[in-house]
């Protein structure tokens, strides 16, 4: 059996964004009714990540969760927020004319960051549903993370189950 949900988040302007989405998986593992299975939590945009982990209890002076700031912290060492034209190679000239084609504008194309970071996290989770519950373990939180800082936007949250 296959069930299918998606779901809409709003990201931050200038920030990268985490949505605690745990109880929208939950909620749909109730309602698909499957009692054994697994659960995937997905973004099909290329600047976003699905994670899990524990509750970190505690915030940051940002508003993050610590770990979730800690994360941010680690990320922006190893691969730091585009802050001026030129800083990587993407995106070039086809890259920007492209977009441009698609009503994007310049600055909203310099999320270069946001692309490595994905593509290093992930896009994705797979959740084992166990006995009609989606099994996170005792502190387990589901995260979707839009990294991309250049605006805010709606993104939306993918999630399909598959089981018996």
């Amino acid at each position: 059996m296959v069930f299918k949900k998606k779901f809409k988040v709003q990201s931050n302007h200038r920030a990268v964004s985490f949505h605690d989405i745990t109880e929208q998986v939950k909620e749909a593992v109730a309602e698909s009714k499957i009692k054994d299975g697994i659960v995937v939590v997905y973004s099909h945009h290329t600047t976003c990540s699905v994670i899990t982990q524990e509750c970190a209890f505690d915030m940051s002076m940002t508003g993050l969760e610590t770990l979730q700031q800690d994360l941010v912290n680690v990320f922006e060492k190893w691969i730091p927020t585009c802050r001026y034209e030129g800083m990587y190679l993407h995106p070039g000239k086809k890259a920007l004319d492209f977009a441009e084609t698609c009503g994007e504008d310049n600055f909203g194309c310099h999320n270069t960051d946001a692309h490595l970071r994905s593509s290093i996290i992930g896009r994705s989770v797979s959740i084992v549903i166990d006995d009609g519950a989606a099994d996170l373990g005792e502190f387990g939180r589901v995260h979707f993370i839009d990294w991309d800082q250049t605006r805010g936007r709606e993104r939306t949250v993918q999630i399909m189950i598959i089981g018996e």
